[in-house]
């Protein structure tokens, strides 16, 4: 494994190693970054993100960050929220969250949390439930709520998760999502309910026992919102 940091030029070394053309090259790359950190690779790692196709290079790019300056990385990655590119967005995301760093909570906005992009949005629930400050639960829970029903099943599980993540004081807003005069998000909602009362049900599970649910109760009345 090349140990890129010994080079003249660090980042340069490491610009051209990621620029390699198999994943495979790409990801022994990635791993010697993160396995001998040095300052000069932040940047170069933070703009691989935003164009690397591969996933599991993406994860060791990671990977590679995290194992970075705590602080350093993490001012680094928030101009990347504010990209054009959705990967970069969703990336740097993704490892704010594994960074955990506190004070980055202020930057997960509602405008990351409703993104157009399905793996943007998902990648800042995650976000935001590994960094939201306890008092601040229950809005983010609020905000979180207008997503109920999105997308996939992949997208609506992830969702889930983030309200498992949030716990009881997610709950009244679950609630009144589950009166919603829409018929999916009163069955998402419920279907969420279920996992956070019983985490050993599989989702698939929950949302049949929720849909079930939903179709006996019937929608609510208007005087219910």
């Amino acid at each position: 494994m090349t140990r890129v940091q010994n080079t003249e030029k660090p980042a340069a070394a490491l610009r051209a190693s990621l620029d390699a053309p198999t994943s495979s090259s790409r990801l022994q790359a990635a791993m010697a970054a993160g396995t001998n950190p040095h300052p000069e690779f932040i940047d170069v790692l933070i703009a691989r993100c935003a164009e690397e196709p591969d996933f599991f290079v993406r994860d060791m790019l990671t990977w590679a960050l995290i194992r970075q300056d705590t602080a350093t990385t993490a001012e680094r990655l928030l101009p990347e929220l504010r990209s054009r590119i959705p990967q970069a967005r969703s990336q740097a995301l993704h490892t704010l969250s594994k960074l955990g760093d506190p004070d980055t909570w202020p930057a997960i906005t509602a405008s990351l949390l409703q993104d157009d992009d399905d793996e943007v949005a998902r990648a800042a629930w995650r976000a935001a439930a590994a960094l939201v400050p306890r008092e601040q639960v229950p809005a983010l829970a609020w905000t979180l709520s207008t997503q109920f029903n999105r997308g996939g099943r992949d997208v609506q599980l992830s969702l889930s998760r983030a309200f498992a993540a949030l716990g009881d004081a997610a709950s009244p807003a679950i609630e009144h999502a589950k009166h919603s005069q829409d018929e999916g998000v009163r069955t998402h909602a419920t279907a969420t309910e279920q996992i956070m009362q019983n985490p050993e049900e599989g989702f698939d599970a929950a949302i049949e026992d929720a849909r079930r649910t939903v179709a006996l109760l019937g929608a609510p009345s208007i005087a219910e919102e």
